[in-house]
């Protein structure tokens, strides 16, 4: 019960600090990466798998931004 209660509190900061951009793609894996862990962790003891995905999300997310940042200031 006490995990759960944990999770509960933790997953609203973890999807707060998915939400803040950054515009570096190292930020955005580092910050994947803390939100992946500490979710990974509090949803059964698979903090570095969150990490890893969290990270490789972020990653993507920022690769993503960036090229429709690009194509916006090629296109106007």
């Amino acid at each position: 019960m006490k995990k759960i209660v944990i999770a509960f509190a933790v997953a609203p900061l973890a999807l707060l600090a998915l939400a803040t951009s950054h515009s570096a793609q190292a930020e955005g894996c580092l910050r994947g990466a803390v939100a992946g862990g500490v979710i990974g962790h509090f949803a059964g003891h698979h903090g570095l798998i969150g990490a890893g995905v969290g990270c490789a999300y972020e990653h993507h997310e920022a690769t993503k931004r960036m090229r429709e940042q690009q194509y916006d200031s090629d296109y106007r």
